[in-house]
Protein backbone atom coordinates (compact mmCIF):
# COMPACT_ATOMS: atom_id res chain seq x y z
CA UNK A 1 0.00 0.00 0.00
CA UNK A 2 1.16 3.40 -0.52
CA UNK A 3 2.07 6.08 2.24
CA UNK A 4 0.42 8.76 3.17
CA UNK A 5 1.00 12.48 4.33
CA UNK A 6 -0.75 14.57 6.92
CA UNK A 7 -0.13 18.11 7.63
CA UNK A 8 -1.96 20.42 10.08
CA UNK A 9 -1.81 24.07 11.25
CA UNK A 10 -3.25 27.03 11.89
CA UNK A 11 -1.80 31.08 11.71
CA UNK A 12 1.52 30.68 9.42
CA UNK A 13 0.36 27.46 7.90
CA UNK A 14 -0.36 28.89 4.35
CA UNK A 15 3.19 30.60 4.50
CA UNK A 16 4.88 27.27 5.14
CA UNK A 17 2.70 25.09 2.56
CA UNK A 18 4.07 27.49 -0.11
CA UNK A 19 7.03 26.22 0.49
CA UNK A 20 6.85 22.73 1.14
CA UNK A 21 4.68 22.27 -2.05
CA UNK A 22 6.50 23.56 -4.81
CA UNK A 23 9.29 20.80 -3.41
CA UNK A 24 7.10 17.97 -3.72
CA UNK A 25 6.92 16.53 -7.63
CA UNK A 26 4.08 15.45 -9.88
CA UNK A 27 3.19 12.22 -9.36
CA UNK A 28 4.60 12.12 -5.51
CA UNK A 29 4.04 8.82 -4.39
CA UNK A 30 1.63 9.68 -1.70
CA UNK A 31 -1.72 11.40 -1.13
CA UNK A 32 -1.55 14.46 0.78
CA UNK A 33 -4.50 15.80 3.33
CA UNK A 34 -4.22 19.14 4.88
CA UNK A 35 -6.32 20.85 7.69
CA UNK A 36 -6.14 24.26 8.30
CA UNK A 37 -8.02 26.02 10.76
CA UNK A 38 -10.64 27.88 8.44
CA UNK A 39 -13.49 27.27 10.84
CA UNK A 40 -16.84 27.68 8.41
CA UNK A 41 -16.12 30.31 6.66
CA UNK A 42 -15.35 30.57 2.90
CA UNK A 43 -12.12 28.90 2.05
CA UNK A 44 -9.89 29.61 -1.44
CA UNK A 45 -7.34 27.49 0.56
CA UNK A 46 -6.81 25.22 -2.54
CA UNK A 47 -6.79 27.89 -5.09
CA UNK A 48 -3.67 29.32 -3.13
CA UNK A 49 -1.72 26.11 -2.80
CA UNK A 50 -2.59 24.88 -6.55
CA UNK A 51 -0.83 27.82 -7.91
CA UNK A 52 2.33 26.33 -5.92
CA UNK A 53 2.16 22.84 -6.52
CA UNK A 54 2.67 20.60 -9.45
CA UNK A 55 0.18 18.40 -7.80
CA UNK A 56 -3.66 18.99 -8.04
CA UNK A 57 -5.14 20.38 -5.25
CA UNK A 58 -8.84 20.98 -4.38
CA UNK A 59 -11.47 20.52 -1.41
CA UNK A 60 -11.94 16.80 -0.51
CA UNK A 61 -15.33 15.39 -1.24
CA UNK A 62 -17.29 12.63 0.54
CA UNK A 63 -16.53 9.10 -0.02
CA UNK A 64 -13.38 10.24 -2.68
CA UNK A 65 -10.86 7.22 -2.76
CA UNK A 66 -7.68 8.54 -1.24
CA UNK A 67 -4.48 8.58 -4.10
CA UNK A 68 -1.19 9.07 -4.61
CA UNK A 69 -0.22 12.22 -5.99
CA UNK A 70 -3.32 14.27 -5.12
CA UNK A 71 -3.56 17.44 -2.62
CA UNK A 72 -6.73 16.87 -0.64
CA UNK A 73 -7.86 19.92 1.73
CA UNK A 74 -10.63 19.63 4.90
CA UNK A 75 -13.26 22.18 3.60
CA UNK A 76 -15.17 24.59 5.91
CA UNK A 77 -16.82 23.51 8.36
CA UNK A 78 -16.18 19.73 8.15
CA UNK A 79 -13.72 17.50 9.60
CA UNK A 80 -11.57 15.83 7.14
CA UNK A 81 -11.06 12.03 7.93
CA UNK A 82 -10.06 8.46 6.35
CA UNK A 83 -12.03 5.04 6.60
CA UNK A 84 -11.11 2.07 4.68
CA UNK A 85 -13.36 -0.31 3.07
CA UNK A 86 -12.40 -3.55 1.25
CA UNK A 87 -9.04 -2.86 1.93
CA UNK A 88 -9.05 0.68 0.30
CA UNK A 89 -9.22 4.36 1.71
CA UNK A 90 -11.67 7.08 1.38
CA UNK A 91 -12.63 10.05 2.67
CA UNK A 92 -15.09 10.90 4.79
CA UNK A 93 -16.75 14.45 5.83
CA UNK A 94 -17.97 14.52 9.24
CA UNK A 95 -20.39 17.63 10.47
CA UNK A 96 -19.71 16.17 13.82
CA UNK A 97 -18.75 18.05 17.19
CA UNK A 98 -15.94 20.27 16.93
CA UNK A 99 -12.84 19.41 18.39
CA UNK A 100 -10.31 21.65 20.22
CA UNK A 101 -13.07 24.61 19.26
CA UNK A 102 -12.24 24.15 15.46
CA UNK A 103 -13.93 22.35 12.26
CA UNK A 104 -12.57 20.99 10.47
CA UNK A 105 -9.74 20.05 13.24
CA UNK A 106 -6.48 18.60 12.99
CA UNK A 107 -7.25 15.62 15.65
CA UNK A 108 -9.49 13.82 14.05
CA UNK A 109 -7.81 13.61 10.59
CA UNK A 110 -4.53 12.51 12.50
CA UNK A 111 -6.28 10.06 14.62
CA UNK A 112 -8.31 8.33 12.12
CA UNK A 113 -5.62 8.19 9.01
CA UNK A 114 -3.02 6.46 11.33
CA UNK A 115 -5.72 3.68 12.52
CA UNK A 116 -6.13 2.89 8.63
CA UNK A 117 -2.43 3.38 7.08
CA UNK A 118 -0.65 2.62 10.76
CA UNK A 119 3.19 2.40 9.68
CA UNK A 120 2.66 4.27 6.84
CA UNK A 121 1.08 6.77 7.58
CA UNK A 122 3.27 10.64 8.43
CA UNK A 123 2.23 13.67 10.33
CA UNK A 124 3.52 16.61 9.91
CA UNK A 125 2.37 19.78 12.29
CA UNK A 126 3.18 23.22 11.06
CA UNK A 127 2.65 26.76 12.29
CA UNK A 128 -0.68 27.75 15.10
CA UNK A 129 -1.60 29.13 17.80
CA UNK A 130 -2.56 26.52 20.95
CA UNK A 131 -2.01 22.93 20.57
CA UNK A 132 -4.71 21.04 18.34
CA UNK A 133 -2.64 18.71 16.56
CA UNK A 134 -1.23 17.12 19.43
CA UNK A 135 -2.59 14.44 20.30
CA UNK A 136 -3.47 13.46 16.86
CA UNK A 137 0.61 13.11 16.14
CA UNK A 138 0.42 11.12 19.34
CA UNK A 139 -1.99 8.87 17.95
CA UNK A 140 0.61 8.67 14.54
CA UNK A 141 3.34 7.76 16.73
CA UNK A 142 1.15 5.10 18.90
CA UNK A 143 0.08 3.41 15.37
CA UNK A 144 4.03 3.20 14.04
CA UNK A 145 4.10 6.20 12.02
CA UNK A 146 6.63 8.92 11.57
CA UNK A 147 6.29 13.03 13.34
CA UNK A 148 7.76 15.77 11.69
CA UNK A 149 7.28 19.14 13.21
CA UNK A 150 8.08 22.81 12.05
CA UNK A 151 10.92 23.88 13.81
CA UNK A 152 9.35 26.88 16.52
CA UNK A 153 12.10 29.07 15.63
CA UNK A 154 10.80 29.73 12.15
CA UNK A 155 6.67 29.43 12.67
CA UNK A 156 4.87 32.23 12.69
CA UNK A 157 2.87 31.05 15.86
CA UNK A 158 4.96 28.39 17.41
CA UNK A 159 2.36 27.15 20.08
CA UNK A 160 1.64 24.11 17.61
CA UNK A 161 5.17 23.00 17.25
CA UNK A 162 6.16 23.49 20.35
CA UNK A 163 3.39 21.41 22.20
CA UNK A 164 4.37 18.74 19.52
CA UNK A 165 7.64 19.07 20.68
CA UNK A 166 6.89 19.16 24.27
CA UNK A 167 4.60 15.64 24.23
CA UNK A 168 5.46 13.21 21.44
CA UNK A 169 8.67 11.78 20.30
CA UNK A 170 9.08 13.67 16.98
CA UNK A 171 11.39 11.82 14.78
CA UNK A 172 12.39 15.58 13.12
CA UNK A 173 12.06 19.28 13.70
CA UNK A 174 12.69 21.11 10.35
CA UNK A 175 12.21 24.19 8.85
CA UNK A 176 9.81 24.50 6.57
CA UNK A 177 12.45 24.53 3.11
CA UNK A 178 13.94 20.96 4.85
CA UNK A 179 10.15 19.46 4.87
CA UNK A 180 9.63 19.15 1.90
CA UNK A 181 12.80 17.22 0.56
CA UNK A 182 12.27 15.23 4.17
CA UNK A 183 8.90 13.91 2.43
CA UNK A 184 10.42 12.79 -0.81
CA UNK A 185 12.76 10.55 0.78
CA UNK A 186 10.61 9.44 3.59
CA UNK A 187 8.09 8.60 0.88
CA UNK A 188 10.47 6.90 -1.46
CA UNK A 189 11.17 4.35 1.51
CA UNK A 190 9.91 1.09 1.04
CA UNK A 191 6.10 0.92 2.95
CA UNK A 192 4.86 -2.11 5.02
CA UNK A 193 2.88 -4.87 3.59
CA UNK A 194 -1.23 -4.90 3.61
CA UNK A 195 -4.08 -2.71 2.79
CA UNK A 196 -5.64 -0.23 5.10
CA UNK A 197 -7.68 -1.38 7.59
CA UNK A 198 -6.07 -5.17 6.92
CA UNK A 199 -3.69 -4.88 9.33
CA UNK A 200 -0.95 -7.47 7.77
CA UNK A 201 2.05 -7.43 9.33
CA UNK A 202 0.97 -3.97 11.21
CA UNK A 203 1.07 -2.81 14.46
CA UNK A 204 -2.54 -3.15 16.49
CA UNK A 205 -4.56 0.24 16.73
CA UNK A 206 -4.86 1.26 20.15
CA UNK A 207 -7.85 1.19 22.16
CA UNK A 208 -8.33 4.96 22.78
CA UNK A 209 -8.12 5.69 19.13
CA UNK A 210 -10.69 3.81 17.83
CA UNK A 211 -13.05 5.17 20.74
CA UNK A 212 -12.14 8.71 19.78
CA UNK A 213 -12.51 7.91 16.01
CA UNK A 214 -15.67 6.08 17.31
CA UNK A 215 -16.63 9.31 19.18
CA UNK A 216 -16.00 12.05 16.08
CA UNK A 217 -18.63 9.82 13.74
CA UNK A 218 -21.21 9.85 16.31
CA UNK A 219 -20.66 6.01 16.73
CA UNK A 220 -20.68 6.25 20.50
CA UNK A 221 -22.28 6.72 24.00
CA UNK A 222 -21.01 7.41 27.70
CA UNK A 223 -19.51 3.81 27.99
CA UNK A 224 -17.03 4.74 25.56
CA UNK A 225 -15.62 7.72 27.82
CA UNK A 226 -15.75 5.24 31.07
CA UNK A 227 -13.02 3.58 29.55
CA UNK A 228 -10.66 6.34 28.11
CA UNK A 229 -11.54 8.33 31.20
CA UNK A 230 -12.75 9.78 34.50
CA UNK A 231 -15.37 12.38 35.43
CA UNK A 232 -14.25 16.00 35.96
CA UNK A 233 -16.29 19.18 38.29
CA UNK A 234 -16.02 20.74 34.55
CA UNK A 235 -18.67 21.90 31.50
CA UNK A 236 -18.12 21.49 28.45
CA UNK A 237 -18.58 25.45 26.71
CA UNK A 238 -19.70 24.71 23.42
CA UNK A 239 -22.88 22.28 24.94
CA UNK A 240 -22.72 23.17 28.88
CA UNK A 241 -22.56 18.78 29.12
CA UNK A 242 -20.28 17.42 31.46
CA UNK A 243 -16.68 17.13 30.97
CA UNK A 244 -14.32 13.21 31.48
CA UNK A 245 -10.69 14.13 31.67
CA UNK A 246 -9.12 11.74 29.07
CA UNK A 247 -5.87 10.58 27.44
CA UNK A 248 -3.00 8.20 29.07
CA UNK A 249 -0.61 11.19 28.81
CA UNK A 250 0.01 14.89 28.44
CA UNK A 251 -1.12 17.54 27.45
CA UNK A 252 -4.04 17.63 29.94
CA UNK A 253 -7.47 16.35 27.90
CA UNK A 254 -11.71 16.72 28.26
CA UNK A 255 -14.35 15.27 26.31
CA UNK A 256 -18.04 15.09 26.83
CA UNK A 257 -20.23 12.77 25.70
CA UNK A 258 -21.65 14.18 22.63
CA UNK A 259 -18.09 14.43 21.32
CA UNK A 260 -16.71 17.74 21.90
CA UNK A 261 -13.11 17.71 23.24
CA UNK A 262 -10.55 19.72 24.60
CA UNK A 263 -6.87 20.10 25.57
CA UNK A 264 -6.60 21.77 28.72
CA UNK A 265 -5.13 24.67 27.49
CA UNK A 266 -8.04 24.91 24.70
CA UNK A 267 -10.51 25.15 27.61
CA UNK A 268 -8.67 27.61 29.09
CA UNK A 269 -8.85 29.93 26.42
CA UNK A 270 -12.82 29.43 26.06
CA UNK A 271 -13.25 29.61 29.87
CA UNK A 272 -11.33 32.96 29.64
CA UNK A 273 -13.70 34.39 26.60
CA UNK A 274 -16.43 33.17 28.96
CA UNK A 275 -15.42 35.15 31.83
CA UNK A 276 -14.55 38.03 29.81
CA UNK A 277 -18.36 37.87 28.70
CA UNK A 278 -19.54 38.03 32.05
CA UNK A 279 -17.70 40.62 33.06
CA UNK A 280 -19.19 42.71 30.01
CA UNK A 281 -22.75 41.79 31.29
CA UNK A 282 -21.88 42.32 34.82
CA UNK A 283 -20.57 46.21 33.84
CA UNK A 284 -23.53 46.44 31.65
CA UNK A 285 -26.09 46.30 34.44
CA UNK A 286 -23.96 48.46 36.61
CA UNK A 287 -24.37 51.16 34.14
CA UNK A 288 -28.17 50.08 33.70
CA UNK A 289 -28.16 50.60 37.32
CA UNK A 290 -26.14 53.29 37.99
CA UNK A 291 -28.49 55.29 34.99
CA UNK A 292 -31.41 54.43 37.39
CA UNK A 293 -30.67 55.31 40.36
CA UNK A 294 -29.81 59.24 38.55
CA UNK A 295 -33.18 58.90 37.54
CA UNK A 296 -34.69 58.35 40.78
CA UNK A 297 -32.16 60.71 42.75
CA UNK A 298 -33.60 63.63 40.17
CA UNK A 299 -36.90 62.69 40.94
CA UNK A 300 -36.35 62.60 44.78
CA UNK A 301 -34.99 66.15 44.68
CA UNK A 302 -38.11 67.92 42.85
CA UNK A 303 -40.16 66.38 45.03
CA UNK A 304 -37.74 68.22 47.94
CA UNK A 305 -36.67 64.39 49.49
CA UNK A 306 -33.03 65.69 49.46
CA UNK A 307 -31.95 62.87 51.74
CA UNK A 308 -33.57 60.30 49.66
CA UNK A 309 -32.00 62.39 46.40
CA UNK A 310 -28.70 61.76 48.48
CA UNK A 311 -29.11 58.13 49.19
CA UNK A 312 -30.08 57.41 45.55
CA UNK A 313 -26.55 59.39 43.88
CA UNK A 314 -24.56 57.86 46.28
CA UNK A 315 -25.44 54.41 45.17
CA UNK A 316 -25.36 55.73 41.89
CA UNK A 317 -21.60 56.99 42.01
CA UNK A 318 -21.30 53.18 44.12
CA UNK A 319 -22.73 51.24 40.31
CA UNK A 320 -20.20 53.63 38.76
CA UNK A 321 -17.53 52.86 40.86
CA UNK A 322 -17.76 48.74 40.69
CA UNK A 323 -17.95 49.49 36.81
CA UNK A 324 -14.63 51.12 36.97
CA UNK A 325 -13.23 48.48 38.69
CA UNK A 326 -14.27 45.46 36.59
CA UNK A 327 -13.32 47.33 33.47
CA UNK A 328 -9.90 47.85 35.05
CA UNK A 329 -9.98 43.68 35.56
CA UNK A 330 -10.47 43.30 31.78
CA UNK A 331 -7.43 45.56 31.11
CA UNK A 332 -5.34 43.72 33.88
CA UNK A 333 -6.45 40.28 32.55
CA UNK A 334 -5.43 41.26 28.42
CA UNK A 335 -1.84 41.96 30.06
CA UNK A 336 -1.38 39.39 31.53
CA UNK A 337 -2.41 37.25 28.37
CA UNK A 338 -0.16 39.75 26.52
CA UNK A 339 2.84 38.91 28.67
CA UNK A 340 2.44 35.46 28.90
CA UNK A 341 2.41 35.58 25.16
CA UNK A 342 5.47 37.62 24.59
CA UNK A 343 6.86 35.10 27.00
CA UNK A 344 5.59 31.83 25.02
CA UNK A 345 7.10 33.54 21.65
CA UNK A 346 10.36 34.33 23.70
CA UNK A 347 11.07 30.59 24.54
Amino acid sequence: MSKIVLIGGSAGAIKALKVILPMLPQGFPAAILIVTHIGSHKSIVPDILSRCSAMPVRHATDGEPITPGHVLVAPPDEHLTVVTNDGKAYVRLLHSAKENHCRPAIDPLFRSAASVFRENTIGVILSGYLDDGTVGLQAIKACGGLAIVQDPVEAEARDMPASALEHVDVDRVLRASHIGPALVELTDLSVRPGGPGRGDSMSAVPNWIDIENRMAGRDSDTEDLEQIGKPSSLTCPECAGALWEVGHKGPIRYRCHTGHAFTGKVLAALQGDTVEDAIWGAIRALHEQGRLFSKLSARERQSGQAARAAEYEAKAMQARAHSKTLRDVIVTRALIVEGESAQSHER
